[in-house]
């Protein structure tokens, strides 16, 4: 007879549920400053570390310390919290517009905000984005206006997308914001191959992809290091860990077992851990990671560790499956007040100055709503013309689509 334990099958689960009081004890936090800069030609076997630990700049008492550091001056910080003030507003209006019936969907980023801001900021205006669909800040950073982006979410005659994508899937080739796809692990992928075209033709502009923790569970993700990391892609593949895919936790990705920015080690890639909610700790990291892209040093894997404080969209509802005040709880805070904070820390910036930048938010966002909408909404207004449902898309109108433009009467 075989002396043998029966097989169990273990199904990862949230810590809290519905109704339980927010807990984030068992997050490992370092203190601020702890790592050190590593040079950017490091060799990825000695970054292992950066993969387990977290690069952290801003301390308790809102002060900038340790080599990671970047220095910026109080008039780029100050327009870095700007545009995540006006990204938040803009996140604020839009959901309420959606509730009003005049878009059909919309997905925020509140609480992530730095995480595009600050990477926005780091780079040249010239190198590609590869987005999810919560890098909004990103194309506001880089001074994409309001009224486009708006006009793309009330699907009217002034769409840039002319009424062929979701709201929020933006695709602006001037800003260097590729299209997003709502099959999001396909960006990884493609801004390896993006960055592998700009380093074969000798080009000096890099990449950068974001996709959340749960796409990581994708083939498209693991096919992208495995190029990037044979070809020494110049491109930055970022992993927002915002702690919840659409209505699973992280665990469910494997963040239970270990980081999500080990995945990295395997492939011979370098892995950082950031502060996602610390806009100098993300805007350093991808000072660094560009750095080592742009001097054929090769790819780098950014695990932003954040937390997402609204639902997935306006179509969840995440008081369904975890406990409704645990935004409120997260160790890390809002990357929007520890960045006010820090300015009022070093006599940069006060709580007059602040609630001003916000109410100039709000009425640029309210006064462009109001011009969006006299153009259109998804209730009312005007529409793409029908024709242009035949157009962008084929070099060549094969004679089908030709024969069906015909019997449309286009």
């Amino acid at each position: 007879m075989r002396n043998r334990s029966t097989l169990s099958l273990r199904i990862p689960q949230p810590k809290q549920r519905p109704g339980d009081k927010p807990d984030f004890s068992a997050i490992a936090i370092p203190p601020a400053g702890a790592l050190e800069r590593p040079a950017t030609d490091a060799s990825h076997r000695d970054l292992i570390p950066y993969a387990y630990s977290m690069i952290r700049v801003l301390n308790d008492d809102h002060k900038a310390v340790g080599a990671w550091n970047p220095r910026l001056d109080p008039a780029a910080l100050i327009k870095g919290l700007r545009d995540m003030v006006l990204t938040r507003a803009f996140d604020d209006r839009m959901v309420r517009v959606q509730r009003q019936g005049k878009i059909s969907f919309y997905v925020k980023s509140t609480g992530e905000e730095a995480t595009a801001v600050a990477f926005a900021h780091a780079l040249e205006k010239d190198d590609m984005c590869f987005p999810s669909y919560r890098q909004q800040g990103f194309l506001i950073a880089r001074g994409c206006p309001l009224i486009q982006m708006m006009c793309q979410c009330f699907s009217n005659a002034r769409d840039p997308m002319k009424g062929r994508q979701l709201p929020v899937l933006y695709s602006f080739r001037e800003f260097g914001y590729f299209t997003i796809s709502g099959n999001l692990g396909t960006q990884a992928p493609q801004a390896v191959g993006w960055a592998m075209a700009s380093a074969y033709k000798s080009d000096d502009r890099i990449a950068v992809s974001f996709i959340g923790e749960g796409t990581t569970a994708e083939g498209d993700f693991h096919h992208a290091l495995n190029f990037a990391a044979v070809y020494r892609a110049p491109v930055i593949l970022n992993v927002v860990n915002n702690q919840w895919a659409i209505s699973s936790f992280s665990g469910m990705a494997g963040g239970d077992e270990t980081t999500f920015a080990s995945r990295a080690i395997g492939y011979g890639l370098p892995g950082l851990r950031v502060d996602g909610n610390d806009f100098l700790a993300v805007y350093a990291a991808a000072q660094w990671a560009a750095e080592r892209a742009r001097s054929n040093h090769g790819a780098t894997v950014i695990e932003l560790f954040t937390y997402r404080a609204e639902g997935h969209s306006t179509s969840d509802d995440p008081s369904r499956y975890r406990p409704s005040d645990e935004w409120r709880a997260w160790p890390l805070g809002d990357p929007i007040e520890r960045l006010k904070n820090h300015l009022i820390a070093i006599g940069a910036w006060s709580e007059k100055q602040h609630q001003a930048l916000i109410e100039e938010a709000v009425t640029l966002v309210r006064e462009t709503q109001r011009e969006t909408e006299s153009i259109g909404t998804l209730a009312d207004g005007s529409r793409a013309p029908m024709p242009t449902m035949f157009e962008d898309v084929l070099a060549e109108m094969p004679w089908h689509i030709a024969q069906q433009k015909k019997m449309a009467g286009a």
